[in-house]
């Protein structure tokens, strides 16, 4: 069961990210401008897993400007 929600959460930062073509590379230098330390590959390899947390998705609609989560 966990991993459905894994998948939900994964599926909802992916699709922002299509939505506003914004690639791996972009978001880790858009995290790095606020002091995230993170690569293209760490990125990838969160996003492929997972298994990112959930502070690592609220650093993400933060640079991504989002306010709002739709989880449908």
């Amino acid at each position: 069961m966990p991993e459905d929600w894994n998948q939900r959460a994964t599926a909802i930062l992916k699709s922002i990210l299509t939505r506003r073509n914004i690639k791996y590379h972009e978001l880790a230098r858009m995290l790095n401008g606020i002091g995230i330390d993170e690569t293209q590959g760490s990125i990838s390899n969160k996003i492929s897993r997972g298994t990112f947390s959930f502070a690592f998705f609220i650093q993400c609609m933060e640079v991504l400007n989002i306010n709002e989560v739709r989880l449908d």
